[in-house]
């Protein structure tokens, strides 16, 4: 009983930080609040000491695991929307804005964009001189990722 109350009252102030968290408009980390404060009231509803004797008679254990299903869900879905760049207010740092007549971001290799055909008087190799290629477009896209 006395673990029960405690989980509950662990519950509740849980989602209480996650309702002040959401007022502040940090809605990714309210949920994320909100989800771990589930967990306790969803293992308190499951009965994790003696789950398997009753699991399928009671409909609270099943309840339970629906919050717990709950709270899975909000993880992956604050997970998705972060990955996919929507939670892009919260903890990520703002990008500088671009001076006037300036472009926002500049290329890191502006000649990798550029395809390196040459003069097109070159014959082609030949069979012998093929190990010895010209690597320049390579090292071009290499550097344009920054390795």
């Amino acid at each position: 009983m006395l673990a029960e109350t405690i989980c509950s009252a662990v519950s509740a102030a849980g989602l209480g930080i996650a309702a002040l968290t959401a007022y502040r408009k940090r809605f990714l980390a309210a949920t994320r609040i909100a989800a771990y404060s589930l967990v306790p009231v969803g293992l308190v509803m499951t009965g994790v000491v003696a789950w398997a004797t009753g699991i399928v008679f009671k409909p609270t254990v099943w309840a339970g695991f629906a919050v717990l299903g709950l709270a899975w869900l909000l993880f992956v879905t604050t997970r998705a929307i972060e990955r996919r760049g929507a939670g892009a207010g919260e903890g990520r740092q703002k990008q500088p804005k671009a001076a006037k007549g300036r472009p926002a971001q500049e290329a890191v290799a502006p000649a990798a964009s550029v395809p390196s055909l040459g003069d097109g008087a070159r014959s082609r190799p030949t069979a012998a001189a093929a190990p010895a290629e010209d690597f320049s477009d390579i090292e071009a896209i290499l550097k344009k990722h920054g390795i």
